[in-house]
C-alpha cells in the first residue's frame, strides 16, 4: 500500500499523484485528496480515501467504480466542470489556437436516449472498468427513464435466441428501436415473438430490419424524422437542441448554408426555417431520411440533400463560395480535408461541431491559417460523467 496526494486530474479522469518520483494515475480520486492505493507501474488502484476533497459527492449509480461506463460521478460541480473545460482548453493550447472558452453548457437532459449493451451467458451490461469482462446490471441510471430498467431487460431476453450478442437500443418518439449483432443466423419468424412481447417499434438483426410495427422517429423542430437502422443520433435530446441553437446563433442571418456531415438533419432541418440549405453526408439512408422529413414538413426554405463522401471528396472552394455559411459536424476523426478546402474558400462564416476536442483543435488551426478568426468556442456536456465533451466553434473570415 502507498499513500499518495492527488494533485490533478488527467485527461481520462484519473487522479494524478506522485509515488517515489513517478507519476501515478489513480481512478476515482480528486485533486487535494490523500489516498491509499496499490501501485503497479504508473497505475494505481484506489484502496481508501484517507482525506476526501470537499468536492467529493456520493455517486448515484450502484455500479459506479465497477462499471467502465462512467468515471466522474464522484466529482462535484466545480472539479467536474473544470475537467470538462480543460479537455477543450488543453486541446486548443496543444494546437496553438488562442481563444476564450465560454462556460460549459449542460446537455444531459433526462439522460441518454440510446445505449449499446453486451449480452453474454451470465451477464448483460457494459464492460467492467479496465476489463473486457461484462458486468451484469439491472439498471443504468444515466439513460432516459424509459430505458433505465427496460434496456437491460430487453437485451437480456435476447440471449436464448441470439446467444452472445451486442444490442443497441434507442428510445424514439414512436417506441423502442433495437438492433442486434450476433454470430447466429436466425429467421425473422424466430424473432417476431420476442419483438411483439417487448412492444418494439423495430428490430434489426445483423443489419437487416426483420420486424417493424411503426417507423422509429424523432421530432426535430417542425419535422418528424424516421431514423434508419444504425444511423447516428445525438445521445440526448437536450444536447441536440443545444448544439442546434449554437449552430443557428453562429450562422446568424445567413440565407444560404451548406450543412456537411449532415446525418439525418438535426441542423439542416432547423436551418431550413430561415435559409436555403445544401446538406451532404456519406450515409445514404440518413440522407434519404432527411429528404423524406423535409418533404413532409411545411414552411421550410428549399433544401437539397446529397450522398457524398466528404473525406474522399470534400467540397472545393468553387462549390463552397456561393454559401453565406458552412456548418460541419464530422465523426471523431474530424474533417481535415474539408477544413483545408474551407481555408481556401471565401465563405464568411464557418460553424464547426465536434465530439473530439483534439481533432476540432487541429481543424480550427487549419481554418485560422487560412484567414479565419475563431470568435467563440462552447463546450457542451452531452456525455455526462464521462471523459467526452462536445464542442461548437464559430469562425469568421
Amino acid at each position: 500500500m502507498t499513500e499518495i496526494l492527488i494533485t490533478a486530474l488527467g485527461q481520462h479522469g484519473d487522479g494524478i499523484g506522485d509515488s517515489a518520483g513517478t507519476k501515478v494515475f489513480v481512478p476515482f480520486t480528486l485533486p487535494g485528496e490523500r489516498v491509499e492505493a496499490e501501485i503497479d507501474g504508473e497505475r494505481g488502484t484506489l484502496v481508501e480515501v484517507l482525506s476526501p476533497s470537499a468536492d467529493r459527492i456520493e455517486p448515484f449509480c450502484p455500479h459506479f467504480g465497477i462499471c467502465g461506463g462512467c468515471t466522474l460521478q464522484h466529482a462535484g460541480p466545480a472539479p467536474y466542470t473544470a475537467f470538462k473545460e480543460a479537455l477543450v482548453e488543453s486541446a486548443l493550447e496543444h494546437a496553438n489556437v488562442e481563444t476564450a472558452l465560454t462556460p460549459l453548457l449542460d446537455g444531459r437532459g433526462t439522460g441518454r436516449r440510446r445505449t449499446t449493451l453486451h449480452v453474454r451467458k451470465n451477464a448483460t451490461g457494459y464492460n467492467r472498468a479496465k476489463s473486457h469482462d461484462v458486468l451484469d446490471i439491472e439498471i443504468c441510471p444515466i439513460l432516459v427513464p424509459s430505458l433505465q430498467k427496460a434496456a437491460p431487460r430487453v437485451a437480456r431476453a435476447l440471449y436464448p435466441l441470439a446467444g452472445d450478442c451486442d444490442v443497441s437500443i434507442t428510445a424514439t418518439d414512436t417506441g423502442l428501436d433495437v438492433a442486434v449483432k450476433s454470430e447466429r443466423k436466425l429467421k425473422p419468424s424466430a424473432l417476431a415473438d420476442y419483438a411483439t412481447t417487448h412492444k418494439l417499434a423495430r428490430l434489426t438483426f445483423n443489419g437487416e430490419a426483420v420486424y417493424m410495427t411503426r417507423a422509429p422517429a424523432i421530432r426535430m423542430a417542425k419535422s418528424l424524422v424516421e431514423i434508419p437502422p444504425a444511423s447516428f443520433l445525438q445521445a440526448t435530446m437536450v444536447a441536440e437542441e443545444t448544439l442546434a441553437r449554437l449552430v443557428l446563433e453562429g450562422i446568424g442571418a445567413a440565407k444560404s448554408v451548406a450543412d456537411l456531415f449532415c446525418g439525418v438533419g438535426p441542423f439542416a432541418l432547423r436551418m431550413a426555417a430561415q435559409a436555403r440549405v445544401y446538406a451532404a453526408d456519406s450515409d445514404r439512408p440518413a440522407v434519404d431520411a432527411l429528404k423524406k422529413a423535409f418533404n413532409h414538413t411545411q414552411g421550410l426554405k428549399p433544401l437539397t440533400a446529397q450522398v457524398r463522401d466528404l473525406f474522399r471528396d470534400p467540397l472545393a472552394p468553387i462549390e463552397l463560395d456561393p454559401y453565406d455559411a458552412v456548418v460541419f459536424d464530422p465523426p471523431r476523426a474530424g474533417a481535415e480535408g474539408q477544413a483545408r478546402e474551407l481555408a481556401r474558400s471565401r465563405v464568411k462564416t464557418v460553424v464547426a461541431v465536434s465530439c473530439e476536442p483534439k481533432t476540432f483543435a487541429r481543424d480550427a488551426a487549419i481554418l485560422i491559417d487560412g484567414g479565419y478568426s475563431l470568435r467563440r468556442v462552447t463546450p457542451v456536456d452531452q456525455f455526462a460523467w464521462s471523459t467526452h465533451v462536445e464542442v461548437v466553434g464559430v469562425f469568421r473570415r
